[in-house]
C-alpha cells in the first residue's frame, strides 16, 4: 500500500464524512491487512465505503460487482465529484466509453471498475483483466450466490472462480439480507473466516411498519388517502406489474400529485430521466416494480408503500429500507390483498420446468462431443426452458461434477477500418506487422464492415484465439479499427457422463420443484408475518438471527395490540367453456402445448419460449384466468383433458 494516511484521514478528506458508521471500520481494516470480508449491513447502512475506500488506499484495481446499474451510475457520479476515477462497464457505453476506460484500466489510472456478473461471460472483457492486478473483488448483493437466498442467480456462483483466476489479492461481500443459511453459504464460497464476518443488526428504529387488509376494489382509494394523510416528501410505491405501474401512477397523478412510473420496460433514457427527477425533489412520488431503488442514493424518502404484495420477506426488508436513511422517522405501508398472491405464484409457476423440458436439455447436452459449445438462446427455444432457469441447470450440471464451464465467446466479429490498413500497419514491428496482415487476411471483406471467424482464423494462423481477440480490443482502443460483437456462445467440457440420464433428469425435475416449493413458501410467509399477533418489527429481525430485546412499539401490532386479519381468497369456478376452449387451443397448437402445464400456462398468463414462438401470447385465451390460482386451473385443465 501507497497510501500512509489512516482510513479515518481518506474518509475525511475525500469523503467528506466526520467519522465512520457502525461495522465500517472493522470491514476495512481486515479488507487492509489482506483478509477477505463480509459485510451484513442495512440497507443504507454505508456498504459502498467498504470498498470504496480500501480501493483508494490499495494499489492495484477495485473489481465491484453489482446487478444494479442504477447503483453504478449513482456511486460514479459521486466518486468522480471526490476526484476519485471511478468507472463503469455496461451495454450502455458508446465505442469511444468503452475504449477510455479499458485505456485506463491498462494504464493504471483506473481505481474502481464496476461490472454486472454477466460481463464475466465476455471474453474480450476476460482477456482485459488478463494481466491487471485486482487489489480487491468486492461482491455486492452476495446474497444472491446462495438458493438459500430471495434472488438466486447462477452467474453469482461463478463469481468466486471468477475471483481466483484473476488473482484478487482479497474478496468483499455485501449484502442487507442474509440469513443464517445463506451467510454460510456465502462464508463458503468465498472462503471468508467466520471472525471476517462484520453484521450490524437488521433493525432501524426510525421506520414504522404499518399493514393494513384491503380489498382490491378499494385499493387505489385508500392509498391516496394514506399519501395525502401521510408524513408527506419523498414517496415509493412497490407494485408487481408494469401495467400496474402505469395505473397507479396516472391515478396519483390524476390527483394532483407528483407521480410518475418506473419499470423494465421502458427505456434507458426513460428510466434514468425518473430517477433524477426522483433523486432531485423533495415530494416526488415513483410507483415502481421492484427493480426501483436499488442502489438510489436518496436519503430522505419519508415512505415507502407496498401497493402490491412483496415476494418474500427478505425483498421487503430491501425495499422498505430506502426509506428514511437519514435517520428520521419513516412510514412503511403495506397494503394486503390475498388475490395479489395469484400473480407472484404464477411467476413461480412459470418458471418450473416441465420434466419433458429437463428431459430434453439432458439428452441435448450429453449428446455434445467432450468438448462443445452451446447458444443458450437457442438452446432454450428448444427446451421450451427460460433462459434464467436454463443457466441455473447448467450451473447445477457444474456443481454436480458433470461439466467445467470455459470462457464464453461471440460467434460473430465484424471490424471496420477507421484508418486505412496500410496506415495501420505501418506503426507496427515487422513481427506484429505480420501477424496483424495475416488477421486481415482472414476477414471476409465488405464494404463497410468485414467479418471474421475468429476460431477458424486463429487456428490457420496457428494463433491462440484469445490473441486475436486482444489484437482487435487493442486496434479498437486505437481508434483504428471499429468491432462489433455477437451470437454469444458458452463452452463446457463433458467431465464426466451420467451412468443413467434418467436418474439425473429425475434428480434434476425434484431439484427444480423444490426450488419452486421454497419460492412459494417465501410468499406465505409473508402473509404470515403480515398477521402476526406479535411485535412485527421483532419477529422480521429475527428473521435475520437477530431479534429485538423488546417489542419495537411503533409496527402495526404494536399501535394495534392485535393482529391484521386477511380475507381468505376466492375462487370462482371455472367456465365450462373456457375448458372446452383449452381442449381446442391444444389440438391446434401440439408442439407449444404438450400437457396440460403448457395449457395453463396460456391461461394464466405465464409465457414460455414455445408459448412466444407459437405466438400464443396473441391468442384471445392467453391471460384469460389470470384472477384465478394456478393450481386451481392447472387441476381443472388436466381433468378436463384427461376425459377428452
Amino acid at each position: 500500500m501507497k497510501n500512509f494516511k489512516t482510513p479515518a484521514e481518506v474518509l475525511k478528506e475525500t469523503f467528506q464524512y466526520p467519522a465512520f458508521r457502525n461495522g465500517q471500520l472493522e470491514v476495512i481494516e481486515h479488507l487492509l491487512n489482506g483478509r477477505s470480508a463480509a459485510a451484513v449491513f442495512p440497507t443504507g447502512g454505508g456498504k459502498s465505503i467498504c470498498y470504496q475506500l480500501p480501493a483508494l488506499m490499495l494499489d492495484g484495481l477495485t473489481l465491484v460487482v453489482s446487478p444494479l446499474i442504477a447503483l453504478m451510475k449513482d456511486q460514479i457520479d459521486a466518486l468522480t465529484a471526490r476526484g476519485v476515477n471511478a468507472q463503469r462497464l455496461d451495454s450502455s457505453l458508446t465505442a469511444e466509453e468503452y475504449r477510455q476506460v479499458m485505456e485506463d484500466i491498462r494504464s493504471g489510472s483506473l481505481k474502481i471498475l464496476y461490472v454486472a456478473p454477466e460481463r464475466f461471460n465476455n471474453e474480450r472483457f476476460r482477456a482485459s483483466l488478463a494481466n491487471i492486478r485486482i487489489s480487491l473483488f468486492a461482491i455486492d448483493e452476495a446474497h444472491c450466490i446462495s438458493e438459500w437466498g430471495h434472488n438466486f442467480r447462477p452467474d453469482y456462483l461463478k463469481l468466486a472462480n471468477y475471483a481466483r483466476s484473476l488473482k484478487a489479492e482479497r474478496v468483499l461481500a455485501l449484502t442487507a439480507t442474509a440469513t443464517k443459511a445463506v451467510l454460510n453459504d456465502i462464508r463458503r464460497v468465498f472462503d471468508i473466516s467466520e471472525e471476517c464476518v462484520i453484521n450490524t443488526g437488521f433493525y432501524r428504529s426510525n421506520l414504522q411498519l404499518l399493514v393494513e387488509s384491503v380489498v382490491s376494489q378499494d385499493r387505489d382509494q385508500r392509498l391516496l388517502e394514506l399519501i395525502k394523510q401521510g408524513p408527506g416528501g419523498a414517496a415509493i410505491v412497490y407494485v408487481t406489474l408494469q401495467k400496474t405501474a402505469e395505473a397507479v401512477a396516472k391515478l396519483l397523478s390524476d390527483a394532483g400529485l407528483p407521480a410518475r412510473y418506473y419499470h423494465a420496460g421502458l427505456k434507458e433514457e426513460e428510466r434514468t430521466e425518473v430517477q433524477n427527477w426522483f433523486i432531485n425533489s423533495d415530494s416526488a412520488i415513483v410507483v415502481a416494480t421492484i427493480a426501483f431503488g436499488m442502489g438510489i442514493d436518496k436519503a430522505d424518502i419519508r415512505s415507502v408503500y407496498h401497493y402490491n404484495l412483496p415476494k418474500s420477506l427478505e425483498n421487503y426488508s430491501q425495499e422498505i429500507g430506502r426509506a428514511g436513511r437519514d435517520g428520521a422517522n419513516s412510514q412503511c405501508t403495506v397494503l394486503a390483498a390475498t388475490e395479489d398472491l395469484i400473480p407472484l405464484e404464477n411467476f413461480v409457476y412459470g418458471d418450473t420446468p416441465t420434466q419433458a423440458a429437463i428431459e430434453k436439455f439432458v439428452n441435448s447436452i450429453f449428446s455434445n462431443h467432450d468438448d462443445f459449445d452451446i447458444s443458450q438462446y437457442e438452446l432454450s427455444n428448444h427446451c421450451d426452458i427460460r433462459q434464467l432457469v436454463l443457466r441455473t441447470l447448467l450451473t447445477g450440471l457444474e456443481l454436480k461434477g458433470y461439466l467445467t464451464a470455459g470462457t464464453p465467446f461471440y460467434e460473430n466479429y465484424q471490424f471496420k477500418f477507421l484508418q486505412s490498413e496500410a496506415s495501420i500497419l505501418v506503426n507496427f514491428d515487422e513481427q506484429r506487422r505480420s501477424f496483424l496482415q495475416g488477421v486481415f487476411g482472414c476477414a471476409v471483406r465488405k464494404k463497410t464492415w468485414n467479418s471474421i471467424d475468429l476460431t477458424t482464423s486463429a487456428r490457420e494462423l496457428g494463433e491462440e484465439r484469445q490473441r486475436l481477440v486482444k489484437a482487435l480490443d487493442y486496434l479498437e482502443e486505437k481508434s483504428l479499427i471499429a468491432v462489433k460483437v455477437a451470437g454469444v456462445r458458452y463452452r463446457y467440457r463433458i467431465v464426466k457422463r451420467p451412468e443413467s440420464a434418467r436418474k439425473l433428469i429425475d434428480e434434476l425435475y425434484d431439484e427444480a420443484s423444490q426450488r419452486e416449493l421454497r419460492e412459494i413458501e417465501r410468499l406465505h410467509q409473508v402473509l404470515e408475518w403480515l398477521q402476526l399477533n406479535e411485535c412485527q418489527s421483532s419477529a422480521l429481525a429475527a428473521r435475520f438471527d437477530q431479534p429485538l430485546d423488546n417489542e419495537c412499539g411503533h409496527c402495526s401490532w404494536c399501535d394495534n395490540r392485535s393482529s391484521v386479519v386477511l380475507p381468505a381468497r376466492s375462487e370462482p369456478a371455472i367456465a365450462a367453456s373456457e375448458l372446452d376452449a383449452a381442449v381446442e387451443l391444444q389440438r391446434n397448437n401440439p408442439g407449444a402445448m404438450a400437457s396440460p402445464i403448457e395449457v395453463t400456462r396460456v391461461l394464466c398468463g405465464v409465457s414460455s419460449p414455445a408459448i412466444s414462438k407459437a405466438r400464443l401470447q396473441r391468442s384471445d385465451h392467453f391471460g384469460k384466468l389470470v384472477h384465478l390460482p394456478y393450481l386451481t386451473v392447472l387441476g381443472a385443465v388436466a381433468a378436463r383433458l384427461e376425459a377428452d
